[in-house]
């Protein structure tokens, strides 16, 4: 017996089945290192068009999360394929260094109430770094390609300098001032939060319906329109959460054209909305009846006495009637009581009343605890004083209950927080020196913008559109100082206040922010000094990330405008929504052309990842036991415009997509041994139908990636190599050529044929994979038979040496979409064979196919080769659907299949079933065709597949 495995090309690569991704990943990245790959990417990219990602800051504080990890890849992703694409792309990692969670870890870890406030400035300074070079170690890690010696810090001098510049040009503007106003306020940060620092939770109050007294029934009985003066008591009724606030009431607040009762319940009379009458009647547990109506607009400035006003002097006071437009009739009375100190629109409307300030009753400190100069409650915190509030109040309360309700918490420390007035530095969103509102010209500016998705558009312009002017102070240590001088009378800027912001700027650029604090008032304002006082406060933090479109693109860098911002949902009150203000304040416009948002990562129940549920699943420990183009690959696999699920299962199954990818790469990569792109490539109108057909697919699938990764659809891209390597390689292409590729002879144009094709496939595939996958990209790109000038994959171009089938070609795209509808249903068939065990392999069996004239004719047009298509011994077919009753119907309207066991001895080297096995003496073994494509032999004749 001669052993004729010799005479086969079997397939040989040297590209391992298994990844083991996790050993090898990080050998990579230091070939990527020392071989300077993205200071080569930026030297052969600078004279292309420019692509500009601007990375927002993540925060410098805690390892990285798994939100952080999707980020960066999908920011990556997206580097990478505009540079494949042909961009100069660069990547300038950044990071957000100030603010308060930094300076509560220094206090914490320090004791840091002992500590002066030059040495918290110089621990979180030692904290900041050292958790920047922890991330870095861990972006790195995931495979993300940027500038990482020269990522900027917004605690470095030079942004800092470029914060207060930017700062300059915003007060230059005119939209900077000094106000009292009601701001978000933590007792525990002791300071003011910006919108996006507050969360909103269910949250557990009572809720009492309080009586005020009318001192002014003479004036109501006339505007009610009563007959006769009434003798009793008349009280208004307001409803309220906040307990805590009643010491401080100092308005009632009605809707002018809202129709208010007077409702007789026996021993008193109270006004009411006239919608709410019934709802709360039935909280009351009163019975009563309405004797007179009015509108709200006639009850103005009707005078009632404090609801503590018996109990203490100090509430011996009136508080009156305004008139506002921000009543919910929902709920409540109709009526509320308004302690402007402690709510945005009751401030307004009490300012607006009285044309001052002066007289706000402020009584609630930082800490969250009442002066201790108040009446009754004085030195006790808030929350705590509340049941006593409610206890003092009880002759007045008229229902009380507890309910469940959504409330301001602040996200660090997760307590309550409250609206307080306090003196702040603002950016006025309806002020400025120019003609349009800062408002306006943020809306505006939208427009212009591509949102990705498109509903975003829609949510950035209803919180601009909704936002309260923005306070930029802070009263803490750990930030970019505010460089002002205020009289100590009048209360107004330094006259020369662009000057001196802009020379501290230059000092802050060589010696860092604390010299605000070193620097002596007289160096700046010379006598001045003794008429002025400095600013101890520093700027919000969120002011500092959202100028780094001055103080990184335009300054440092000297870039345009960002082409992209890229984040979660949560920056549109964040990051985005600073950003759009500070620009549109400095230049006039949005400073991004583009806007994407992704999701947050959830547990397989929906839930947010938490330590203290225990359901977190670290970036790092996936890395350590699958590798990250696996985490990489799960990202792509998710529709990122919604939550993004992870699991144990889910990460095995995206193991096992990688898988099969892999394989089909692997598969195709052995089989060009020996084959010389340079030496054994194959013209396209030379090659077999089927292979033109396979790399009109591939260039199809191409270009329809390239749209993918421009509109940044990156879960289609998934879907489709997915898709590639599972359907129309792994269980068409791939499984037709096995036959050509083993048997026919080594140099011969059919196998050369089809070598040529998956090469260009393999070459095409593993650039669409290096955003994605980099780590595996570039393992095939090692792998593949041709010498490169570049070192890497990653300097790579699209691969442009696909060809796409004309479109009169009569075995075109529509012929093969028939022949792979065909063979799907021939497989069906013969899996009913193989389960019942009438066969082992496809090439056991020979197949009939009834057919109408339509399906005859098309597939008539492969000859012979049929049986290669449908991998069986012998295929036949027959016109006439109905010719044969043992025939098996299919799903295709107009094909029948009849599938028999052949008679026939199988080939030891084509494996086949044929009649003419044994005829040869020479080769007793062998069926023609395979002593044809023997070495030395004439070789065999293939037409189309």
């Amino acid at each position: 017996m001669k052993n004729y495995k010799n005479t086969l090309n079997l397939p040989t690569t040297t590209f391992p089945m298994r990844g083991k991704l996790y050993i090898k990943e990080p050998i990579r990245l230091k070939k990527w290192k020392t071989s300077e790959v993205y200071k080569k990417l930026r030297k052969d990219r600078k004279r292309c068009k420019k692509f500009i990602l601007h990375d927002g800051p993540p925060y410098a504080n805690g390892k990285i999360h798994l939100g952080h990890a999707v980020n960066k890849i999908l920011k990556d992703l997206i580097i990478k394929s505009k540079n494949l694409e042909g961009y100069d792309s660069c990547y300038a990692p950044g990071w957000d260094c100030h603010g308060l969670p930094i300076e509560q870890k220094i206090e914490k870890n320090k004791k840091g109430k002992k500590l002066t406030s030059k040495q918290i400035r110089k621990y979180s300074r030692k904290y900041a770094a050292k958790q920047i070079f922890s991330q870095k170690l861990d972006f790195i890690r995931l495979g993300i390609l940027g500038d990482w010696d020269k990522a900027y810090c917004t605690m470095d001098f030079n942004n800092q300098a470029g914060i207060i510049r930017s700062l300059s040009l915003i007060v230059k503007k005119g939209y900077v001032f000094r106000g009292l106003k009601p701001v978000n306020w933590c007792f525990d940060c002791e300071s003011a939060l910006a919108e996006s620092e507050v969360d909103y939770l269910e949250k557990k109050t009572d809720t009492i319906d309080v009586a005020f007294l009318s001192i002014d029934n003479y004036k109501l009985v006339k505007l009610f329109g009563v007959n006769k003066f009434i003798e009793k008591p008349i009280e208004a009724v307001i409803w309220t959460t906040t307990a805590w606030s009643i010491p401080a009431n100092q308005a009632l607040h009605l809707l002018a054209d809202c129709i208010y009762v007077l409702v007789d319940v026996g021993d008193r009379f109270i006004i009411l909305a006239e919608n709410l009458v019934e709802k709360c009647l039935s909280r009351f547990k009163l019975k009563g009846k309405i004797i007179a109506k009015t509108y709200g607009k006639d009850l103005e400035k009707i005078r009632f006495k404090h609801p503590l006003h018996k109990i203490d002097s100090f509430y011996n006071r009136i508080t009156v009637i305004y008139l506002v437009n921000f009543i919910d009739l929902k709920t409540g009375t109709g009526i509320i009581h308004s302690s402007p100190s402690y709510g945005e629109e009751d401030f307004i409307a009490f300012r607006n009343k009285l044309k001052s300030n002066e007289n706000m009753l402020k009584l609630v400190k930082g800490n969250g605890f009442y002066r201790k100069s108040l009446s009754l409650f004085g030195g006790k915190l808030i929350w705590k004083a509340n049941p006593e509030i409610i206890e003092k109040l009880n002759n007045s309360i008229l229902a009380k209950e507890k309910i469940l309700h959504s409330y301001m918490y602040c996200w660090r420390h997760k307590n309550p927080l409250i609206k307080r007035a306090t003196s702040q530095w603002f950016i006025g969103m309806e002020v400025g020196k120019s003609k349009k509102s800062l408002r306006k010209k943020a809306l505006k500016s939208i427009k212009k913008v591509k949102f990705y998705p498109a509903y975003g558009k829609t949510r950035l312009q209803h919180m601009i559109y909704n936002r309260p002017d923005w306070c930029i102070s802070r009263q803490r240590y750990w930030g970019v100082p505010i460089p002002f001088f205020v009289h100590k009378k009048t209360g107004l800027l330094h006259k020369r206040t662009i000057e001196i912001i802009n020379l501290m700027a230059k000092k802050v650029e060589k010696e860092g922010g604390e010299i605000w604090i070193k620097i002596k008032s007289n160096e700046l304002i010379g006598d001045e000094a003794i008429e002025y006082k400095k600013v101890n406060d520093i700027l919000d933090v969120w002011f500092d990330s959202g100028t780094t479109h001055l103080h990184v693109l335009r300054g440092l860098k000297k870039e345009d405008k960002a082409d992209l911002y890229l984040e979660g949902l949560d920056q549109y009150r964040g990051w985005f929504h600073t950003s759009l203000i500070t620009s549109a304040a400095i230049e006039g416009d949005a400073p991004y052309k583009e806007l994407l948002s992704h999701g947050f990562t959830v547990d397989i129940k929906g839930r947010k990842m938490s330590k203290s549920i225990g359901n977190v699943i670290s970036p790092q420990k996936i890395i350590k036991k699958y590798g990250a183009d696996i985490l990489r690959l799960w990202v792509v696999s998710n529709d990122y415009d919604s939550e993004m699920t992870m699991s144990e299962d889910i990460i095995k199954r995206i193991s096992d997509s990688y898988r099969r990818i892999r394989n089909t790469t692997r598969f195709m990569l052995a089989n060009l041994r020996g084959f010389v792109p340079n030496k054994n490539i194959i013209a396209p109108e030379k090659m077999l139908a089927l292979d033109r057909w396979a790399l009109d697919r591939t260039a199809i699938l191409q270009q329809k990636i390239k749209e993918a990764y421009k509109t940044y659809r990156f879960i289609d891209i998934y879907q489709q190599i997915y898709l590639f390597c599972t359907r129309d390689m792994g269980s068409f292409y791939l499984e037709i050529i096995k036959d050509r590729q083993y048997t026919t002879q080594k140099n011969s144009l059919y196998r050369r044929s089809c070598q040529t094709v998956l090469y260009h496939i393999v070459e095409a595939m593993s650039r669409w994979l290096t955003p994605i996958c980099p780590f595996t990209a570039e393992e095939i790109y090692e792998k593949l038979p041709k010498k490169r000038y570049k070192s890497s994959i990653l300097l790579e171009n699209y691969y442009i040496n696909l060809i796409t089938l004309p479109k009169n070609d009569t075995l075109g795209r529509d012929f093969w979409e028939i022949i792979k509808a065909v063979k799907n249903e021939v497989n069906k068939c013969l899996e009913v064979y193989r389960c019942k065990k009438l066969i082992k392999s496809s090439l056991d069996a020979n197949v009939t196919l009834y057919t109408n004239d339509t399906y005859y004719k098309l597939l008539s047009r492969l000859r012979g080769e049929l049986r290669f298509v449908l991998i069986t011994s012998a295929a036949f077919l027959k016109k006439g659907v109905n010719k044969n009753t043992s025939a098996r119907l299919t799903d295709l309207v107009g094909l029948k299949v009849l599938v028999e066991k052949s008679k026939y001895k199988k080939c030891e080297r084509s494996w086949e079933r044929s009649p003419d096995v044994g005829k040869d003496n020479k080769h007793p073994t062998l069926c023609a065709r395979s002593i044809d494509n023997l070495p030395g032999e004439k070789g065999e004749v293939r037409l189309y597949v």
